[in-house]
């Protein structure tokens, strides 16, 4: 008989004691949770105050719950089963309207288990359940906004090199493209130079009618292709930091064909929320008002009252220009607020504005992309539209550059601007085109059949041992 040293047969038994130990966690199951957070994550904190509130309204309501953890910024109640939660998640919203209620699945391994670093493995989409989502990326609207940031270029570029021009515009019908209007040949040739010297991603077309000289611009093949391309993959990105934020495990975020791209969010219950994170277009722009004798070239937004206000045309920032933002409230007024710092090129500009403008009153302006599919004559068709509002005007105190928040908006806002902000940008709006609820039927069933499958492998086996 075959002997083994001591040594080998404890370090065989030291393996499988850790394998089995970290393996405990896949034995525990999963509580369905509803889980509170402060919306205001800078200024905020769950204390004894707020899980009394809480447990008092579940209490008031007859809804009992398994037990409640509680941490400085998450209190997380447990409950027996997802009609429960449900109730509770409708009940604790209402009750607590400054703080974020969301549905969750919580662990029921054990803490000491947990403090080992021992966790479940991840489910996917077939064996977790969860939701599918099909998104299209609006590459007009993409397209249209790169030509939006030429023309900004451009007039800098002209100014620059003190060349007078008249106009330069979009092209809405037909193709596309940028127009150029100048005075005369001498002028327009001048501008056709310098763009030509700028930018080697445009086809240059000269047009004349009667007294004025224009020079039609647009994007070559490959720019086009390429920057349809850059937009795909700059809203994957924006996606995978917006479901990070949404704390999901395990997403599945891929690009299907040139202008749809899948996202896979297992064990997501609060399916609502997930949807209106993912799909959302917000973002900011920072403009000079313009006075009552600067209103040459300037253009009139809505306030949220509906009164008008005159903006000035050029934009001191933008959304995209935001590196990190936080919901919290401002001490002055006590209303909600949205923390923003911006990247060094934005700040610079910034600082320069603001500087030459002490005294002067600054908007902030809060814009949103919609897009909707509707069913006429058979055929699907796309509608897009644009919502602008000044949310603020405020006057410029002192000079500032990267650090500073904005108000005007509410609870809800604030919080989902500054997920969306950190999050970054999204190149261009997209439509959920398809959404389906996942069940974990189809990786049960596959779990099933290969049980099935070993106990008539083994049986095989025993009867052909048999014979």
């Amino acid at each position: 008989m075959n002997q083994y040293p001591l040594w080998k047969y404890l370090l065989i038994g030291a393996v499988i004691f850790v394998c089995a130990l970290y393996a405990l966690p896949n034995l525990f199951g999963e509580d369905p949770a509803v889980q509170i957070s402060p919306a205001y994550a800078r200024d905020m904190k769950i204390d004894q105050a707020v899980q009394d509130t809480a447990e008092a309204e579940l209490k008031k309501a007859n809804i009992s719950f398994i037990r409640v953890d509680r941490t400085p910024k998450q209190l997380l109640f447990r409950f027996k089963d997802t009609d429960t939660q449900l109730k509770a998640s409708t009940l604790l919203k209402e009750a607590l309207p400054k703080y974020v209620v969301a549905q969750n699945l919580a662990s029921t391994t054990p803490d000491w288990l947990r403090a080992l670093g021992g966790q479940a493995m991840y489910l996917g989409l077939d064996l977790r359940g969860g939701v599918h989502f099909l998104m299209q990326v609006d590459m007009e609207t993409a397209i249209r906004q790169d030509e939006e940031t030429y023309i900004g270029e451009m007039r800098t570029l002209f100014r620059e090199n003190k060349l007078r021009y008249k106009g330069i515009n979009r092209v809405v019908a037909g193709g596309g493209g940028i127009l150029v209007t100048l005075a005369d040949i001498e002028k327009r040739d001048q501008a056709k130079k310098l763009i030509e010297k700028e930018y080697d991603d445009l086809v240059i077309t000269e047009i004349n009618e009667g007294d004025e000289y224009r020079l039609h611009l647009a994007f070559t093949e490959k720019a086009l292709t390429e920057n349809r391309q850059k937009a795909l993959e700059q809203n994957i990105t924006t996606l995978r930091n917006r479901v990070n934020e949404l704390g999901v495990s395990e997403p599945v975020i891929q690009r299907q064909g040139d202008e749809r791209i899948v996202v896979q969010l297992p064990g997501v219950q609060d399916t609502a929320r997930a949807k209106e994170i993912l799909g959302a277009t917000a973002t900011l722009e920072f403009r000079l008002v313009a006075e009552d004798d600067d209103q040459l070239g300037a253009r009139s937004y809505k306030r949220r009252d509906g009164s008008p206000v005159m903006l000035k045309r050029r934009v001191i920032a933008t959304g995209d220009q935001i590196v990190d933002a936080a919901a919290t409230i401002d001490q002055r007024s006590g209303r909600p607020a949205t923390v923003v710092r911006l990247d060094n090129k934005g700040a610079k500009r910034m600082l320069m504005i603001t500087r030459k403008n002490v005294g002067k009153p600054m908007a902030v302006v809060f814009m949103e992309y919609h897009i909707k599919t509707k069913e006429v004559d058979g055929k699907a068709v796309t509608t897009r539209s644009k919502s602008e509002e000044v949310i603020n005007v405020a006057t410029i105190q002192e000079e500032f550059g990267k650090n500073f928040q904005v108000t005007g908006l509410t609870s809800s806002e604030a919080n989902n601007l500054a997920l969306l902000l950190r999050a970054g940008a999204l190149k261009a709006p997209m439509e959920i085109i398809e959404e389906r609820t996942i069940g974990p039927s189809l990786g049960q069933e596959n779990i099933n059949l290969g049980l099935l499958s070993i106990m008539l492998a083994f049986v095989a086996v025993m009867l052909f041992m048999s014979m």
